[in-house]
């Protein structure tokens, strides 16, 4: 019988609380070499059992290291169990190897960037926001989603099949592209609706711009790896890059991960362009040798996305929420399920495609 990809203690790193999670990230963080930081920023709102909730940020390395790899979980909260997973696997590997970083090389570990997602099950923050549509000028006037405003009232509705309807006609005049672009574009109208993008700057966007200045970031060369779960083919890590696609950033991400990379600019991704992206953040602090890339694990179809998502939005709709009814729990369960499956053989491809893009992204900063 062949042995199996990853160890089966591997499939243990996947954390069934926000708690365990941070607690584990912590841990294994203190027992790593070269570990130069270790914090952790508090969340301004409760979990549901009024529990405080916590980023934690650690750096492995040199102060003074030139070239940094950026590796980021819970940016969409719901997202964050399979990106502590990941994050918690490269930290095992590190102190059971006796890893060092490479030559004037660092790794910056931002864990359950929004941890009130996490422990309420929501992709969204605490103020309703999706933080990866929050980077914008807020300046300025907001950017409009008029493929939004048109279908707000379909979304909402209770009947299913009449809004699978609805939008069915929707695709059918506009495309699918434009479809899902009104859907999960990202809109900055309705603080209520899905893929809000707010009305100002977030609490986890002011914390990654305070990270920025506090480590100079700026002044580094940066692989950044942001970890996201739910969209595209079951168990596989889609290299999504949302750099203009002839940019240094497309090239670097090119020459460091290969035909693999995608584009949604390019419209060769399973992800279609969206508004207010973190990456946009990263993009204007970076220099030519560097890159952002989403690692995106598939689960399952995007009907069914939109589907698991727009029930979690009518549930907090409502007010506040029975944390023990059937009902609360049945539509927290499949979010949960939606965005972390607990199959183990999903779990292994997690781990295993998190360390292969790892490796790429250090071996990238070498040259």
């Amino acid at each position: 019988m062949l042995s199996p990809v990853l160890p089966s203690t591997a499939l243990r790193l996947f954390s069934s609380s926000v708690e365990e999670a941070g607690a584990q990230f912590s841990r294994l963080a203190s027992a790593t070499p070269r570990l130069l930081f270790c914090d952790h920023h508090v969340c301004p709102a409760k979990g549901p059992a009024a529990e405080e909730l916590f980023t934690n940020v650690a750096w492995l390395g040199s102060d003074g290291a030139s070239k940094v790899l950026v590796l980021i979980s819970g940016t969409h909260g719901a997202e964050g169990w399979a990106g502590s997973a990941v994050q918690a696997d490269f930290l095992s590997e590190v102190r059971q190897r006796n890893w060092q970083p490479p030559t004037d090389t660092a790794v910056l570990l931002i864990h359950a960037l929004n941890p009130w997602g996490m422990a309420w099950d929501r992709r969204c923050d605490h103020d309703g926001i999706d933080l990866n549509r929050n980077f914008i000028d807020f300046d300025q006037p907001p950017p409009a989603n008029s493929g939004y405003l048109a279908l707000r009232d379909i979304l909402m509705q209770e009947d299913g099949r009449a809004r699978s309807e609805g939008l069915r006609q929707y695709g059918e005049k506009h495309g699918r592209t434009a479809l899902e672009i009104a859907i999960s574009g990202g809109q900055y109208s309705d603080p209520a609706g899905p893929f809000f993008g707010g009305f100002g700057k977030s609490h986890a966007r002011q914390l990654i711009e305070k990270l920025i200045n506090d480590f100079t970031l700026g002044e580094k060369q940066l692989a950044v790896i942001d970890l996201h779960t739910g969209l595209g083919p079951y168990g596989y890590g889609e290299i999504i890059c949302d750099h203009q696609p002839d940019s240094d950033g497309t090239r670097v991400a090119r020459n460091w991960y290969g035909d693999a990379v995608t584009l949604p600019l390019a419209g060769t991704s399973s992800s279609v362009p969206k508004l207010g992206l973190m990456d946009y953040g990263w993009h204007a602090i970076m220099h030519a040798s560097s890159c952002f890339v989403t690692l995106e694990y598939g689960t399952y179809g995007t009907e069914q996305l939109f589907d698991t998502i727009l029930a979690d939005h009518k549930l907090h709709a409502t007010g506040a929420i029975d944390w023990s009814s059937p009902h609360t729990k049945r539509i927290k369960d499949t979010m949960r399920r939606h965005f972390c499956p607990p199959d183990p053989q999903w779990q292994e491809m997690v781990l295993w495609r998190g360390r292969q893009v790892i490796r790429l992204a250090l071996e990238g900063l070498k040259h």
